[in-house]
């Protein structure tokens, strides 16, 4: 590697790029965690300004972007860890009902403004495309970094996120169709593509229920840290690869792996191997995107750039608004999918390109500026958040049922607080109501608390980990906080603002496991219920009793092992 403004040898292919990345890493970063910004913004500015078009300490930006690419790949895959089967299938009216109306609809309104343009039938129809589509990685990015991707909106927007993820299996097929001559064999090709496709993601299916879980047994076996590492690099590489050969994306590919993963007893300790590399190679991909900003370009047609970049937003976001709220979502979930969707994506700098180079079907300025209005629009995705944050809270509909109680109203004194209302946080508190234990809970599902509050339970709408909502349901003069949200941020976000503000208050926590039951105590949660875990303490108990061990026993032996935090067991 060579820097722009010597002749220096390096010796070791980007050991430049390397270097500024980890310095990024661990100076840039924790300094915009300090000023409460996302990281994602530093990693774009620190991109834009080491490469090749501003100060040229990277000159090689395609070939970064090329491994940065495996930064989505494994947030993909983690993303399918956290998922399984049947919750895929509870998604499917929101992937193939509003993504694809989203991906149709938002192609069908951007290709015809490029074509009033002047662009060709073909290249709006290829823009209209690639536009249509949004950033996968930045979005999933910013809804684990705000523990939104239990929400509704979360569920919205990773739903059209994966058929977008979908969408670009024909898309690529069409570049071809559309740059041919003849029409002869293009429908049978077409055909063949898709079949081909349909047909790979069979077979990874099948044979990862077959394999997946026996070679990892064996390799568990084996009680050597680095070949089980290898043997997840392995899975997800491999797999990606397999779907790579039939046309479809890498990161589909990871995703069918980590889906299969989820399914198996090896899926938390896989997800805290693979942690270290999703977040670095995320961050080099945000790096890589940064890079690709060419700023003579902007400024040369930045009032075109401007008003390209406002159309491309407010189309999308009203069209993603519109939809949400078609398919059932309340204002302020529709709001915050329609922004967070509004931004090009990572694929249509690959997809353009294709079209651009491969199949000369978008002259080359255009298909520059297309590139510079994706990488600009995603950009501003963590400003678009923001936004959309702001706006759900003023423009919400101001149910009088979801409110919040009003001061003087149902003064509540030495009540449990129950963050998070879904299955455990029911279950709690109808125990509580049995033994007149006062409670109030908040829940950001706003169908779930209206038909709680048509029962006349004290539930609201309402983050648990602001300290404005927390005042309003009587922290001061509360005696316990409750919390029971299923994603694991959100729920460290509620310990530390509950820590922080109301420190005299036992917080109690349900946690996923025993890497996520640490992480809350570090926090500053006083006792964590790790479900996995109890529940195999319980099942441990009715085995014991029916093997006619002395019940006084068997308590004693639990109770032991939840002294010692259940060491011994995990």
């Amino acid at each position: 590697m060579v820097f722009a403004s010597s002749a220096i040898h390096i010796p070791i292919p980007y050991l430049v790029e390397t270097v500024a990345f980890l310095l990024t890493v661990v100076f840039i970063v924790p300094v915009f965690k300090c000023l409460n910004v996302s990281p994602i913004l530093g990693y774009l500015s620190v991109g834009a300004i080491i490469g090749p078009y501003s100060l040229s300490i990277v000159s090689d930006a395609e070939g970064v972007s090329h491994v940065a690419e495996l930064g989505v790949v494994f947030l993909l895959f983690s993303i399918g860890l956290e998922l399984s089967f049947e919750r895929l299938r509870s998604y499917r009216r929101l992937i193939f009902g509003l993504g694809a109306a989203q991906v149709i609809i938002s192609a069908g309104v951007i290709g015809s403004v490029a074509y009033f343009w002047g662009n060709s039938a073909e290249a709006a129809l290829v823009i209209g495309l690639c536009l249509a589509l949004s950033s996968t990685a930045m979005v999933m990015q910013l809804l684990t970094e705000r523990g939104e991707i239990s929400t509704t909106h979360g569920r919205a927007s990773f739903s059209v996120l994966l058929f977008q993820d979908l969408a670009v299996v024909p898309i690529l097929i069409l570049l071809p169709v559309l740059a041919a001559e003849g029409e002869g064999d293009i429908w049978l090709n077409l055909g063949l593509s898709i079949f081909k496709a349909v047909l790979a993601v069979g077979i990874i299916l099948l044979l990862g229920r077959l394999v997946f879980r026996r070679l990892f047994q064996i390799v568990a076996n084996t009680r050597n840290v680095d070949v089980f590492t290898a043997m997840i690099l392995l899975s997800v590489l491999a797999t990606s690869l397999l779907t790579a050969y039939a046309g479809l994306s890498l990161a589909l590919g990871a995703f069918l792996a980590g889906l299969l993963l989820a399914e198996t007893e090896f899926r938390h300790q896989i997800e805290s191997e693979i942690l270290p590399f999703k977040g670095l190679l995320l961050g080099l991909f945000f790096m890589s995107v940064g890079m690709m900003l060419d700023f003579s370009l902007v400024i040369d047609k930045a009032g075109w750039l401007v008003l390209s970049l406002i159309g491309l937003l407010t189309l999308k976001s009203i069209i993603g608004i519109a939809l949400a709220r078609y398919f059932g979502l309340q204002l302020q979930d529709a709001l915050r999918v329609g922004l967070y969707l509004s931004e090009a994506g990572e694929f249509a700098f690959v997809l353009i390109g294709q079209a651009m180079t491969t199949y000369d079907l978008i002259p080359a300025d255009v298909g520059q500026f297309m590139v510079i209005l994706a990488g600009l629009s995603m950009v501003l995705t963590p400003f678009l958040a923001y936004l959309a944050g702001e706006l759900s809270k003023r423009l919400s509909p101001r149910d009088e049922r979801l409110m919040m109680p009003r001061s003087g109203e149902h003064e509540r004194s030495d009540h449990v607080i129950i963050a998070g209302y879904g299955r455990v946080g029911q279950s709690v508190a109808a125990i509580l109501k049995q033994q007149s234990v006062e409670y109030v809970a908040l829940d950001m599902d706003a169908v779930s608390v209206r038909q709680c509050r048509e029962a006349n339970e004290p539930v609201y709408y309402g983050d648990a980990a602001r300290p404005d909502v927390l005042r309003q349901v009587g922290a001061d003069k509360a005696k316990v906080v409750l919390i029971t949200l299923d994603e694991p941020e959100a729920a460290k976000r509620v310990v530390e603002a509950v820590k922080r503000l109301w420190p005299q208050l036992t917080i109690l926590v349900r946690a996923r496991d025993a890497g996520h039951s640490d992480e809350l105590y570090e926090h500053g949660a006083d006792a964590v219920m790790p479900e996995t875990t109890e529940a195999s303490l319980r099942l441990a108990a009715m085995v014991l009793e029916r093997v006619e061990v002395d019940v006084d026993e068997i308590r004693a032996c639990l109770d032991e092992v939840r002294k010692q935090e259940y060491k011994g067991v995990i």
